[in-house]
């Protein structure tokens, strides 16, 4: 007979023994990966000329969320309109994951020709046995005659930016037209930081100019950029725009880039002249010597560092040469009191404004004076 101690050990060993026969049984079987690379989702595509360009993000992972190993396959497509077919737009490319790929379309004769129409581009990733997990977003533009290059761009500096100019085709150039701007001077290193500091000017930057109207004549148009910073270096290429209306989207159909237009922005420039001198003549009287006080409009320009004030005396049927009569540095404020000056004689006076630079505007418009006897 077995006791109840007895029954009791048996009992729980069988137990145990259950739960270590547990422990070591495998679980459900798991299906091998597939390893499908998750598609792109930021597909973008832009056309100029006959050229279309194609930028997108390679994916790092799998469907199954495991790290991709290796160069991926990718295939790139068009399709015209509501066509069920997507046409392959050159070779399979091998990219690595996590890259950005890039793909320039040229697109054939019968694309680049007639009225504008819908073109839309997708890229598809496939694994080592030629499986994909679906294409990328869509990316549109427009099939179509693009617009007529840009002719004769060309860039100089001015005091308030670049001026830029470029032919018309002898015919009004109802056309947008795009400026591509790129920065030619590397950034600093280390960006100032503070309140103060300038924002980090942008390497590359879009100017938009619409519906330029040439000048009655000359056969060109102008536009002016006056969002550069001085000491800097740029490039500049322009291409003409057309907005088009398809199945009620607006997207554009741009023309030819041009050939770029380099231009080195030196501020040789001087602030604005001052106008507004004005002269108030004061009488030595009670002890007090007589004085000629000169105020003037100030001068706003961002660079002004000062201003020199300029004075030449009438003697008799003759002048004196003009003298710099403020002192060796500059006025900060538009005012000024000559002090040096005698009862019972005439003064001429004119002022000019000084930039950081250290370039002198000309010289401010005349006005004159008599000290009164006292």
């Amino acid at each position: 007979m077995i006791h109840k101690a007895q029954r009791a050990a048996l009992v729980a060993g069988m137990a145990a023994s259950f739960v270590f026969a547990g422990c070591g049984t495998p679980g459900a079987p798991q299906p091998p990966s597939l390893n499908l690379p998750n598609p792109v989702t930021d597909l973008a595509a832009a056309r100029a000329g006959s050229q279309v360009s194609l930028t997108w993000t390679m994916p790092k992972r799998n469907t199954d969320k495991l790290l991709l190993n290796g160069n991926v396959a990718v295939r790139i497509c068009r399709k015209q309109g509501e066509a069920d077919t997507c046409d392959v737009a050159g070779g399979d490319l091998q990219l690595a994951p996590g890259s950005g790929g890039a793909f320039t379309d040229t697109l054939p004769a019968a694309l680049a020709a007639g009225s504008p129409r819908p073109l839309t581009y997708f890229v598809e990733l496939r694994n080592h046995n030629g499986r994909s997990a679906g294409q990328s977003n869509p990316a549109q533009v427009l099939a179509g005659e693009a617009p007529a290059p840009i002719a004769g761009l060309s860039a100089e500096v001015r005091k308030h930016g670049v001026a830029l100019r470029w032919t018309t085709l002898g015919l009004p150039d109802s056309s947008a037209i795009r400026l591509h701007r790129k920065l030619l001077t590397p950034p600093a290193a280390k960006p100032k930081e503070g309140l103060l500091a300038p924002r980090p000017e942008p390497l590359e930057e879009n100017l938009i100019v619409d519906n330029c109207v040439p000048e009655a004549g000359a056969g060109f148009c102008r536009a002016l950029d006056k969002s550069i910073q001085f000491g800097q270096s740029y490039e500049y290429r322009g291409q003409r725009v057309a907005r088009v209306t398809v199945d009620g989207k607006t997207l554009e159909l741009a023309g030819e880039l041009s050939a770029p237009v380099r231009v080195q922005a030196l501020d040789v420039f001087p602030p604005e002249i001052p106008t507004g001198l004005a002269a108030v003549a004061t009488a030595g009287e009670n002890g007090a010597a007589p004085a000629i006080d000169l105020s003037w409009q100030p001068v706003t320009d961002a660079d002004l560092s000062g201003y020199a004030v300029y004075r030449s005396e009438k003697v008799g049927e003759g002048e004196v040469a003009w003298q710099r009569i403020s002192p060796a540095g500059l006025l900060f404020a538009p005012a000024f009191r000559d002090a040096q000056v005698l009862p019972g004689h005439s003064y001429r006076y004119a002022v000019s404004a000084i930039g950081q630079n250290g370039h002198e505007s000309a010289r401010s418009a005349e006005t004159g004076e008599t000290v009164p006897n006292p």
